[in-house]
Formats: structure tokens, sequence, C-alpha cells
């Protein structure tokens, strides 16, 4: 009778321990898909560097990998290699600027290509894979700081109005707005990377910057572009302080298949 209560003892522990280890590894699985926080993965890359096909081809990865987790990919195409003999068709001299902002804050002493900056506080060599994912994990385990919504997307004509709710948010605060197209490809016929066809995911088109106050709900119109189709385009927000660069919520809104011809 005595083995049969330790054996009884021993079971009921060992199916306590059973349930518990996988409560443990359901909220491991919860933090990893985002329940908690959010990553916003912002490259910084360009067709004049031939170190920067790597690091596209990494986040093209991460845009297959993300599609239902609240992982947000912004590739931005700076223009400081466009003298090279070579000028990306992407590239904006806006995006150097903001590279050169985070160089700011980040301490960094030169900006480089390609780069990856996670949630505007982790900054690395864009085509490091695991240093890639280690500060998304890390990210989506961090409790979001404020909250971003995107609703009802309005397209007349050639532009779309962008709706926002922001809340939480505090001072020093902007709301930008990025329209993104999701895949294209180009053919490059000079510079370091002379006869490549490049393929892009995430590309940033369109960037705009709205001050916020707390609590902030209110539209952004956006010029849409004449290649625009609703499968390949959608619209990422995210909202960062502008003294520390921190990036407290992120959303994004896609654009409905028929939203072209309902405007039309």
């Amino acid at each position: 009778m005595r083995f049969t209560k330790i054996f009884l003892s021993a079971g009921i522990l060992a199916v306590t321990a059973l349930s518990a280890f996988i409560n443990s590894k359901k909220q491991d699985t919860a933090n990893l898909n985002g329940a908690k926080g959010f990553a916003v993965v912002e490259l910084f890359t360009s067709e004049g560097c031939s170190s920067c096909p790597p690091a596209d081809a990494v986040v093209a990865k991460l845009q297959k990998e993300s599609a239902d987790k609240p992982i947000y990919i912004l590739a931005y195409h700076v223009d400081y290699w466009n003298h090279l003999g070579w000028k990306d068709v992407f590239s904006d001299p806006d995006y150097s600027k903001r590279q050169r902002d985070y160089a700011k804050t980040l301490n960094i002493s030169s900006v480089y290509t390609p780069q990856i900056v996670v949630n505007g506080k982790t900054e690395f060599v864009g085509s490091e894979d695991v240093t890639l994912h280690n500060a998304i994990k890390s990210a989506l385990k961090k409790e979001s700081l404020a909250e971003l919504t995107l609703v009802n997307m309005q397209i007349s004509r050639n532009t779309v109005q962008v709706n926002y709710n922001a809340k939480g948010n505090g001072n020093h605060s902007v709301l930008l707005l990025a329209l993104i197209e999701k895949s294209a490809q180009s053919h490059v016929k000079a510079g370091e990377n002379s006869g490549r066809m490049l393929a892009h995911v995430q590309i940033v088109q369109k960037l705009k910057t709205i001050t916020l106050t707390d609590n902030k709900a209110g539209f952004e119109k956006i010029n849409l572009p004449n290649n625009f189709t609703p499968q390949n385009w959608e619209v990422i927000g995210f909202i960062q302080n502008t003294t520390t660069g921190e990036i407290f919520a992120a959303a994004k809104a896609a654009f409905l298949p028929n939203q072209m011809k309902d405007a039309e």
C-alpha cells in the first residue's frame, strides 16, 4: 500500500511537472509570436553596394517567415553610393538623412550599408541573419509602450488616405507612415553590381512624418505612384521618440484587391 501511495504521488508530480513544462512552452511560443511586443526592422541598402544583396536576401527570407507576426520590415535605399556609376532608382536623400540621424542617436562614427536597425535601438550589419533573429526575438518579448492602429484606408484617384489612432506615445513623438512596395526587381547596368538582376522587398517609396500629441487620431494623405497595385503595396506606421530614436509601437494596413476598381 505504501508503494502504491508513493507511485501515485510520483505520478501526480510527473503530470504536474509535464503540465508546467507544456504551459512554459506555450508561454515561450506566444512570446516568440509577438504576444507582448513587436519588431520594426529597418534596412539601409543600395543597389550600388556589392555587400547589400546578401542583406536583401536576409530580409526577403524574413518577409516570408513573418507574414502572420508583428514584424514590420522597411528597406530604405540610400543615395550616397549613386556616384559610383549606378543611380539606385529607389534611392532618396531623405533615407540617407534618416540613417545619419540614427548614427547620432546610436553613437556610430559613420553610416554604412548594409545596416539594420531594430526598434530604433539595436543596429548591426544587415547580412547577419542570426543577429537579426536574436534582435527580433528580444524585441517581441518586450511590452509595447504605446498603441497604434491604421484603419479604413481610402483611395481616391492617385492618393490614399490613411486614418490612424495613436495612444500612450508621450512627448517628443512622431508618427511615421511609409508607403511600401512589397517586391520589385532591377537590372543593374553599372557600378559594383553591374550585370546583376537584383531582387528587393519592402521598399520604402514614400515616408511621411506627423508630429503627435498624446492620444491623437487623424489622417494623412499619401500620393500613389503610377505602378501602384493593391496586391503589391502596403502602409506601415510606427511611433518614434525624436530624442532617443526608440520606437514605441507599430502597425500596418493592407490594400484590398478591389480598392482601385472601387475608387474609379
